[in-house]
C-alpha cells in the first residue's frame, strides 16, 4: 500500500494560519489581491491527498493542528539585525526547518527564497528532497554581488546544481542567477507565475483620457529603494513647468512614510502627491479605477520579484511604466512603457508621453487586454508548477 506523501513548506512571514481559515471554508484570503501560496499549498496538499506541514515566520509564535495539516507561525530569530548577526539567524532558521522536516518525516521540503539554501542540503542526505521557490533574484540585478553575497552564492551553487530535485522560479532573471552560479549545470527550472481570480479586476472601470486630471498611482511599500522619492522629483518638475494637471497617488506604508509626507509639505505638492497611506481592497479598487497609469520606479539596489503591482496594473487595465529592474517587465512588455533604471527625468517623460500621445495610450491600454489570460490561467500557478515536480516524484518513490 503506497503511503501518504508528507510535504513540509517553509514560507515567508505571512499570517498563514488566517489563510488556513479561509482556505477551509473554501475562500480566498481577502488581505491579498492575488491568490496566497500558502492557500495553493492547501490546495496542493488536497490534491494529492498528502500530509502538510507549513511554517511561516510572522513575530508572534502560534501552532494549528487540523486534519492532515499542520500549520505553525514560527519567528525568525535576529531578523532585524543586520551584518553577521543577519546572517547567523537565518542559519539557525533553516536548521530548524531541516529539524521540523525530521520529526514530522518529511518526504519533501519546499523552501521560499533565503540567502542559505545551503543549509537544506543537509536534507537530500537524511533521505528528504528538496524544493526552493524562489520569489525574488538572488542579488539586485545591476549591481555586482557583495562579497558576502558571493559567499553565500558559492556556498549555495551546489545546492542549485546537485541537492535539490528541482527549482520553482518566478522569473528569467532568477533562472540566469541560478544558472550563472552553477556554471549553466541547475537542476531542472520550473516557471510560475502570480495567479488571480477574474472577480478582483471586474469592477475596476476603464480608464478615460477625457478627464482634465491624469492620475498616476503608485501602490506598495513606501521606502526609499521602491523610488518614492524619485517621484517626488517628477512632481516638483511638474509644478516648476506647469504640468499640474498631473496627480500622484501613494498608496501604501512604510519606514519612509512621515519622511516623505513632510517633504510632500515642504514643497507644497499636497494637492498633486496625495499620500492616502494602507489601502484595503475596496479602496484600492476605487484607486485603479481613478487612475490612468501605474507606475513601479524600484531601484536598481533592490532585490527586487515579480513586483505583483505591475502584474495588477496589466489586469486593471492600465499601462504600466517601470524599469527592467522589476522582473515582471518580461511578460507584459507590450503594457509597459520601459524606463531606464533609476532616471528619474525618464519616469516623467514617460507619463507626459502617455499624457499627451493618445494612440500610445492606447496601444498600450490594448497591450493590456492581450496579456491578461496568463495571470487567470492555473496551469501557469504555482500550485500546478509545484504539483508537476511532486507527481514526478511520487512515481519514482511509491508514495501517493
Amino acid at each position: 500500500m503506497k503511503k501518504r506523501m508528507k510535504i513540509v513548506y517553509a514560507a515567508g512571514p505571512g499570517n498563514v494560519i488566517g489563510t488556513f481559515d479561509y482556505w477551509r471554508k473554501g475562500q480566498d484570503d481577502p488581505s491579498q489581491v492575488s491568490m496566497t501560496f500558502s492557500g495553493q499549498f492547501f490546495d496542493v496538499c488536497s490534491t494529492l491527498d498528502a500530509e502538510g506541514y507549513l511554517i511561516a515566520s510572522p513575530p508572534e509564535k502560534k501552532l494549528l493542528k487540523e486534519d492532515r495539516f499542520l500549520i505553525e507561525h514560527r519567528p525568525m530569530l535576529l531578523s532585524q539585525k543586520s551584518g553577521l548577526l543577519y546572517y547567523l539567524g537565518q542559519i539557525l532558521y533553516e536548521l530548524s526547518i531541516v529539524i521540523s522536516a525530521l520529526r514530522f518525516r518529511a518526504d519533501v521540503v519546499v523552501g521560499n527564497s533565503t540567502l542559505c539554501f545551503f543549509v537544506l542540503s543537509l536534507l537530500p542526505k537524511l533521505g528528504i528532497q528538496v524544493i526552493p521557490s524562489l520569489h525574488c533574484v538572488l542579488w539586485p540585478k545591476y549591481l555586482s554581488p557583495s562579497k558576502t553575497t558571493k559567499l553565500l552564492m558559492q556556498m549555495n551553487s551546489s545546492f542549485f546544481a546537485k541537492d535539490c530535485l528541482a527549482i520553482l522560479s518566478t522569473s528569467e532573471d532568477i533562472n540566469e542567477q541560478v544558472n550563472k552560479i552553477t556554471n549553466n549545470q541547475s537542476r531542472p527550472i520550473v516557471n510560475f507565475l502570480s495567479t488571480y481570480r477574474r472577480n478582483e479586476f471586474e469592477h475596476v472601470t476603464p480608464p478615460s483620457l477625457d478627464q482634465s486630471t491624469f492620475h498616476v498611482l503608485f501602490a506598495g511599500r513606501v521606502e526609499a529603494n521602491k523610488g518614492v522619492f524619485d517621484l517626488l522629483e517628477v512632481a516638483k518638475r511638474f509644478k516648476a513647468e506647469g504640468s499640474e494637471n498631473v496627480v500622484f497617488h501613494i498608496c501604501g506604508t512604510g519606514s519612509s512614510f512621515e519622511v516623505l509626507s513632510k517633504q510632500v509639505e515642504e514643497f507644497g505638492l499636497g494637492s498633486s502627491f496625495i499620500l492616502h497611506g494602507y489601502c484595503n481592497k475596496p479602496k484600492m479598487r476605487q484607486m485603479f479605477s481613478l487612475s490612468h497609469v501605474v507606475i513601479v520606479p524600484t531601484k536598481s539596489d533592490f532585490c527586487e520579484g515579480l513586483n505583483q503591482v505591475v502584474v495588477e496594473g496589466v489586469l486593471a487595465g492600465r499601462p504600466v511604466i517601470t524599469s527592467s529592474v522589476c522582473p515582471a517587465l518580461s511578460y507584459v512588455q507590450e503594457a509597459v512603457v520601459e524606463v531606464p533604471p533609476d532616471d528619474a527625468g525618464a519616469y516623467g517623460d514617460a507619463i507626459l508621453k502617455l499624457l499627451h500621445n493618445a494612440e500610445f495610450y492606447q496601444a498600450k491600454e490594448q497591450g493590456c487586454k492581450k496579456l491578461q489570460e496568463q495571470f487567470y490561467s492555473d496551469s501557469h500557478s504555482w500550485r500546478e508548477s509545484l504539483i508537476s515536480i511532486l507527481k514526478v516524484f511520487n512515481q519514482t518513490t511509491g508514495t501517493k
